[in-house]
């Protein structure tokens, strides 16, 4: 398993921000935003820069993703792919490493208590390092209290598929909920090197950037920018 917590270390001890870039097909907010780009193709560009790791989004409604491009992707590259949908069974736990995956996304909103350890558990058990995502305040205490070493806080409303207008203020507010040695990932919002600084500063030892790379009109520019503010930021 190529472990996304510890490229996520390696970058900062190399004196770069790490940064996980995510290949997205459209949003919501956004719509089409492959543009016709070749998903695979995107992920190998991506790639080419020292990214901590890249984040495939399978969900096909919604976001228009499917498992056939998470399972090209990982194939694809070296770094850590982490697989991003609405994860609630262990069936699709068992799919995502099947995939080749390297980590998971699991969303505390979605989850109860119960079935949001048994899913990092299982998780664990096939392989997968577990990134558990907070929107909340409440859930962000849930979050710790699981013995996981990878949490994220979503700076955007996922219930409502992440249409809203906001910045990283989110992870400003919930970064210090995280006990301390927690690896913490600031996802969305997240549109340019202020916008990383900012999540930096406020306890982020990482990124998560989707939209604002696929939209840009040099997307590898963009993305070594994020990674140029350098650790600490």
């Amino acid at each position: 398993m190529r472990s996304l917590t510890a490229a996520i270390r390696a970058r900062q001890a190399e004196g770069l921000f790490a940064v996980i870039a995510e290949v997205k097909h459209r949003s919501a907010k956004e719509g089409d935003l492959l543009r016709g780009r070749d998903p695979v193709g995107y992920a190998r560009l991506l790639a080419g820069q020292p990214v901590a790791g890249i984040s495939v989004v399978t969900e096909p409604v919604h976001f228009g993703g499917s498992m056939d491009v998470l399972r090209a992707v990982a194939a694809a590259v070296d770094v850590p792919v982490l697989h991003k949908d609405f994860i609630t069974t262990p069936a699709q736990v068992d799919a995502s490493a099947q995939a080749g995956a390297d980590a998971i996304l699991l969303i505390a909103e979605h989850l109860d208590d119960d079935l949001l350890e048994e899913l990092a558990a299982h998780a664990l058990a096939v392989g997968l390092e577990p990134l558990i995502e907070a929107h909340t305040a409440e859930e962000a205490r849930r979050v710790a209290a699981i013995e996981t070493p990878l949490v994220g806080i979503n700076n955007r409303d996922i219930t409502i598929l992440e249409v809203d207008d906001t910045d990283v203020t989110r992870t400003q507010e919930l970064a210090g909920l995280y006990p301390p040695g927690r690896v913490i990932v600031s996802e969305s919002s997240i549109a340019d090197p202020d916008d990383a600084r900012r999540a930096a500063l406020a306890g982020a030892d990482a990124v998560l950037v989707g939209t604002a790379i696929l939209r840009a009109e040099d997307p590898s520019g963009l993305l070594a920018s994020l990674i140029g503010i350098g650790w600490p930021a």
